[in-house]
């Protein structure tokens, strides 16, 4: 299983869902392969936020080494499912992607948990620290709910 997760900048939000996943993947026994960019390419090559690192550490994750990338429409080739962080992502990753968007392969990361309800995973990068353990806990408890629907 290949799993790419993306959010705007590829720094705050879809580092934490690539290091949290790929974690459980590993606990779990799945040989899955999880990653992450982002929509808008500004912060290419550049690590994760300072306090996505810093949450993802106190929950005893390291997500040091992964580095930003910019989402390109031939990730529809690599990955089985592609998960966006926020409705305006799933339409950014629409517009990159054009002919080779496939819904069956997409989808909003919280469907999973809330299936229907297009919820975001809201972007931490303005606010202080306390939002960003507010998103690391909403995609811990999404990302239990993959393993579950997946590893069967």
């Amino acid at each position: 299983m290949k799993i790419l997760m993306v959010c705007l900048g590829n720094i705050c939000r879809s580092p934490l869902a690539e290091g949290i996943l790929q974690e459980k993947a590993f606990k779990a026994g799945l040989n899955w392969s999880i990653e992450s960019a982002g929509t808008n390419g500004y912060h290419t090559g550049e690590a994760p936020h300072h306090l996505s690192q810093k949450v993802a550490r106190l929950n005893g994750i390291d997500i040091s080494r992964q580095r930003s990338r910019r989402f390109r429409a031939d990730d529809f080739k690599t990955y089985d499912k592609i998960y966006a962080l926020a409705a305006d992502v799933l339409e950014e990753i629409k517009y990159i992607s054009r002919h080779s968007f496939d819904p069956s392969k997409a989808d909003l990361l919280m469907n999973e948990l809330h299936p229907g309800k297009n919820l975001d995973v809201p972007d931490p990068w303005y606010g202080p620290e306390p939002g960003y353990h507010e998103v690391y806990r909403m995609i811990d408890q999404v990302c239990d709910k993959i393993i579950m629907k997946y590893s069967k």
